[in-house]
């Protein structure tokens, strides 16, 4: 069980590090053995990471390594062995061994149509800065939790209310 939270500022403004830090915080319990945040234009993504899959590899937030993609993921992407083979076939390399890095190539690849192809049970927030584009998916099941909020000034999303 991991922890991802974060916003998207309607101002475009960039966000506040130590608000992530303290929306992180709130979900320490799920992830107690890393912790990241990534700010890029008006995007704050927050992970507490529950190492399970890329034990020493899979620090999130992750970052596609053209900068243009990051990603905080929550779950298992139980089919992230296979889909791996096939992105490979598109020139894509992971560098990790975490099945979150498979949700980047994925989108790098295929781009919304990869969501189609994911097996498992997740959450996560992946933002293309290059796009402007802030997408929350999830699970079909709903298994693993996302909440969001449209306030007047943010959309917000976490695994728990509380953060």
């Amino acid at each position: 069980m991991c922890g991802i939270a974060g916003f998207i500022l309607r101002s475009g403004a960039r966000p506040d590090r130590e608000e992530l830090g303290r929306m992180a915080a709130r979900l320490a319990h799920r992830g107690p053995d890393d912790r990241g945040i990534h700010c890029s234009g008006p995007v704050g993504l927050a992970q507490t990471r529950l190492s399970i899959i890329g034990l020493s590899t899979g620090h999130q937030p992750m970052v596609s390594r053209d900068g243009h993609l990051a990603l905080v993921a929550n779950g298992e992407i139980y089919n992230y062995l296979e889909l791996n083979a096939a992105l490979r076939e598109h020139g894509c390399q992971p560098q990790t061994d975490s099945d979150s890095e498979t949700i980047l190539h994925a989108y790098a690849a295929l781009g919304l149509r990869f969501l189609t192809e994911l097996r498992g049970m997740y959450a996560f927030a992946l933002h293309d800065a290059r796009e402007g584009r802030l997408i929350l998916g999830r699970d079909r099941l709903g298994i693993k939790p996302l909440f969001y909020v449209r306030l007047p000034d943010r959309i917000a999303f976490a695994s728990e209310i509380k953060a």
